[in-house]
């Protein structure tokens, strides 16, 4: 039984981290950039960028995020599906989540993949004591989100301001500072983020 739950979740894995290698191949094509200038872009090494491209690696959640920054889009759309035909309805089953090998916190995007929207919606649950770093800051275009608490609690810190988050509290933020988030309590937490962006990439 264990050796089935195993083979299962390996599979999954390597299909979400095949959809993160496409996407960022494509993102990177769009702009024309190579390799090693999208590694000073964002502060991630050559080696690592190539790993990820060839979905042979699993970044953390913190690395994918200097990745998107590099790229000027959001975190979120690195999990959009290139491959897919945009289209203005998301289904469950379409929806593949994605698990932050460093903290454990567990991701899905909501939203349609590829579709022309500047509105992105993703699910995140942050299991106990788990604490995600987002280094990056000032970014090319201009990125609003905002955190709908829907279980549990959390702690936000937005640069220098830190603010407590229980159930049905939400949070506005810009992302131009660097942003913690941390589960303090002895249960998981799960929020809503829902991310407006300047402007769009036109759909591979």
């Amino acid at each position: 039984m264990s050796t089935i739950r195993y083979r299962a979740v390996d599979s999954i894995d390597r299909g979400i981290n095949s959809r993160i290698a496409n996407r960022v191949q494509a993102l990177r094509a769009d702009l024309a950039v190579s390799l090693d200038v999208l590694s000073k872009r964002c502060g991630v090494s050559r080696s690592m960028l190539s790993l990820v491209e060839r979905g042979e690696s699993s970044p953390t959640a913190v690395v994918l995020e200097k990745i998107a920054t590099g790229l000027g889009v959001s975190l979120a759309t690195l999990f959009d599906d290139v491959n897919r035909v945009p289209n203005p309805v998301s289904h469950r089953a379409d929806r593949l989540q994605w698990r932050d090998p460093q903290s454990g916190y567990v991701r899905r995007n909501i939203s349609p993949a590829n579709f022309p929207s500047p509105i992105q919606i993703v699910d995140v649950v942050l299991p106990v004591g788990a604490s995600v770093a987002y280094e990056t800051g000032q970014r090319e275009a201009s990125i609003h989100q905002q955190i709908w608490v829907q279980d549990g609690s959390i702690e936000v810190t937005v640069g220098s301001d830190t603010h407590q988050l229980i159930k049905d509290d939400c949070l506005a933020m810009r992302l131009n500072v660097p942003t913690t988030f941390r589960n303090c309590t002895r249960k998981p937490a799960r929020y809503i983020v829902i991310i407006a962006s300047g402007f769009l990439r036109a759909p591979r």
